[in-house]
């Protein structure tokens, strides 16, 4: 059989067949014309055939064609007649079943060029499958291991101090307001208003440390506090920094040569109370006189919100007592014991804690931010982006916190570059003061000072070099996708768990 090229004419098996039988047809009917016709006659009928034969198989290709794209379209459902014969049986047996160059659809060629949709239908009911088997069979072993002790003992009731220090951090932008208006009288000096605002922000982040340890308090208040004191400092230097800069571009130049991109405000208004309350409770770690606003609340959305909240919240309560607590407690210190055990238990513990960091994620970045900006009408709610299809570590840290990652572009890393400070520079400052405030928030609660957590951020950075360079290298964005989601989900925050609950549970045998 030979092998046509592509431009060569694939006649159908059946058409020179008809022909064939046609033409002895017609030579069987007609004898005597044969007789009479001699060798000139032969060769002009010879090439009208050839010509006649041409113009019929051309004829013949379009009808097939023509048949072919018909049954397609229409799904057969429809007959198309060809001199009196239904379409159905127009598709002979010797009809070519193979026209044409095609690739599988699981071939690298094609493969994304597919609709994988029932997959990831099949996906999503395997792990609802997977995951069902794993809760009963949970079930049966531990039992039902929630109680309300566990969150909420009669410990918790002691821990008061953490809470009138969480109640009186509201003085600190009080202060921070009057230092701004008497700057904005020019009633003190710029060097005197800096000095100030360094004494508020230290003494506003040293306080709730100073109280943690002086209180034995349970590790989960100790983590809300500092969450809370993180906040109000990150708010604090924005206000002050953004206070700073505007007076700044009002005593150096006219006002009709500010920057498009700077905010508008009256010089001699000042500070404004209200701003600043609104500020300290806005889903925003960014200063700015105003913001965009919505034009009503929706209560129906706040109301959903608040039901999701609540439900996913019990979620992860349930996870982190049926599956997290009996893994660790079932452990031994990643560092100490056996190498493969504490491989299997950090790859057994990696599915719960994702699980865990999901609905913490959903819980605070989608919802209780939402419920936030909704009341308070917040136009603004890029809390994330879709940081699941990060590429590499960088595009990670730029997308999945947006209101931090904000701060960290417009006090931290531009005011470097903007004062000469080389790129990368610019972005280990950046990291370090991330490291610094996770180890506060992990390490204060827990009374252990480890620097797991600062270890764990700084390390970000070589990460982020290492997964930039596959990405570049590979020029997929699948590999460095896969490699963000094991590195930081699969094996780096299962480790730190495992750490700091081996710590703290040294530390609490050896004050026994």
């Amino acid at each position: 059989m030979a092998i046509l090229t592509d431009q060569e004419t694939l006649i159908p098996a059946g058409a020179p067949l008809r022909r064939r039988l046609s033409s002895a047809g017609s030579k069987s009917s007609f004898p005597a014309a044969e007789a009479l016709t001699d060798d000139s006659s032969a060769e002009t009928c010879s090439d009208a055939d050839t010509t006649d034969r041409s113009v019929r198989e051309t004829e013949y290709e379009k009808k097939e064609e023509e048949d072919r794209a018909s049954a397609e379209n229409r799904g057969g459902d429809r007959k198309k007649e060809e001199a009196g014969v239904p379409a159905k049986f127009t598709y002979r047996a010797s009809a070519p079943a193979h026209w044409r160059i095609k690739e599988s659809p699981l071939s690298s060629d094609a493969i994304f060029k597919q609709s994988h949709a029932g997959l990831f239908n099949l996906c999503i009911v395997v792990l609802i499958a997977v995951n069902s088997r794993l809760i009963i069979e949970n079930l049966m072993k531990y039992g039902l291991l929630m109680r309300a002790g566990y969150w909420f003992s009669s410990k918790s009731v002691r821990d008061w101090p953490l809470l009138m220090c969480c109640l009186s951090l509201s003085a600190f932008p009080l202060c921070a307001f009057l230092v701004e208006k008497l700057a904005w009288r020019k009633l003190i000096s710029e060097p005197l208003v800096i000095l100030l605002h360094m004494i508020i922000t230290t003494s506003e982040i040293l306080y709730p440390v100073f109280v943690i340890l002086r209180c034995d308090s349970a590790v989960l208040f100790g983590l809300a506090l500092m969450l809370c004191a993180s906040i109000v400092w990150l708010k604090l230097v924005s206000y002050a920094h953004t206070n700073y800069d505007l007076r700044t571009l009002y005593n150096s130049v006219d006002q009709g040569v500010v920057p498009s991109n700077c905010m508008e405000l009256d010089s001699s208004q000042g500070v404004s109370f209200r701003s600043l309350v609104y500020f300290m409770v806005a889903p925003t770690l960014c200063y700015q006189p105003s913001y965009p606003r919505t034009a009503s609340i929706r209560k129906g959305v706040v109301i959903r919100q608040l039901v999701k909240w609540i439900i996913f919240t019990g979620v992860m309560g349930f996870i982190i007592e049926q599956y997290i607590n009996p893994i660790v407690q079932n452990s031994q210190h990643p560092l100490k014991g056996n190498f493969l055990y504490a491989i299997e238990r950090v790859l057994k513990l990696s599915v719960p804690n994702l699980y865990v960091w999901f609905c913490m994620f959903y819980c605070f970045f989608h919802l209780w931010l939402n419920i936030l900006a909704e009341l308070l009408r917040f136009g603004d709610r890029e809390f994330y982006k879709d940081w699941w299809n990060a590429r590499t570590i960088e595009e990670y840290w730029r997308m999945w916190n947006m209101p931090v990652h904000k701060w960290m572009v417009r006090h931290i890393y531009f005011p470097c570059l903007r004062n000469g400070i080389p790129k990368e520079v610019a972005i280990l400052i950046s990291f370090f003061v991330s490291a610094v405030f996770h180890e506060l928030c992990i390490a204060v609660p827990c009374h252990i000072f480890k620097l797991w957590a600062f270890i764990g951020i700084m390390l970000q950075i070589p990460l982020g070099i290492l997964t930039r360079y596959l990405q570049n290298k590979f020029t997929n964005s699948m590999v460095g996708n896969m490699i963000f989601w094991f590195f930081f989900c699969i094996l780096g925050q299962p480790m730190c768990v495992l750490l700091y609950y081996h710590d703290v549970m040294n530390r609490k045998v050896r004050t026994d």
